[in-house]
């Protein structure tokens, strides 16, 4: 199983490798310049999703239940047995 996955790793790699290749063939063919794959990435985009994010699942407090006086019936209390 180990080496299954390992191989499957360097063939992704070689694959990814040779895509990168004829893209960079093709740059110098048309006369681009060849610039490498990157990944922006700023952490303070996900910081700021996720704290703004937090207002959507935040519970918003209830109000306490309004309760009419009316309704309030007294009851004398007993002792259990």
């Amino acid at each position: 199983m180990g080496l299954l996955f390992v191989l499957s790793l360097v063939a992704a790699a070689a694959v990814l490798a040779l895509l990168w290749g004829l893209r960079a063939l093709w740059a110098r063919l048309t006369g681009q310049p060849v610039t490498p794959w990157v990944m922006r990435m700023d952490p303070r985009t996900g910081w700021s999703t996720v704290y703004r994010s937090t207002a959507r699942w935040t519970a918003k407090r209830a109000e306490p239940p309004r309760r009419d006086e009316r309704d309030v019936t007294d009851v004398v209390p007993r002792e259990i047995r």
